[in-house]
């Protein structure tokens, strides 16, 4: 069976035996220079920026995959709960957290 990864607190159909802890996985990414002088170039003519939600895209599913090995080193059949939160490191760098709650189920 693979891991199930939902946002809410349980599993449909299925009945939760113990948590086993907190899954976690995170990502700390920086703006490329490159990246930043056509991301500045667009924000003259307004608009979305594709060269940062590429970015940030790719950040997110790094930051959940890695939540996912966690959890599964924990020995889990499930993470509930996920939720994703990201902050600022320093002047252009951010860090994109995923947590859950890591439980076996029966």
């Amino acid at each position: 069976m693979s891991l199930i990864v939902t946002m809410g607190d349980s599993v449909p159909g299925r009945e939760i035996d113990r948590v086993v802890g907190i899954a976690r996985g995170n990502v700390v990414r920086a703006r490329f220079f490159g990246r930043d002088f056509i991301a500045g170039l667009r924000n003259l003519v307004g608009g979305e920026v594709p060269e940062y939600t590429s970015l940030l895209s790719e950040s997110r599913e790094q930051a959940l995959d890695r939540m996912a090995r966690h959890a599964e080193e924990l020995g889990a059949d499930a993470i509930i709960t996920v939720r994703l939160t990201t902050s600022s490191v320093m002047e252009g760098a951010a860090e994109i957290l995923a947590y859950g709650t890591a439980v076996k189920l029966k």
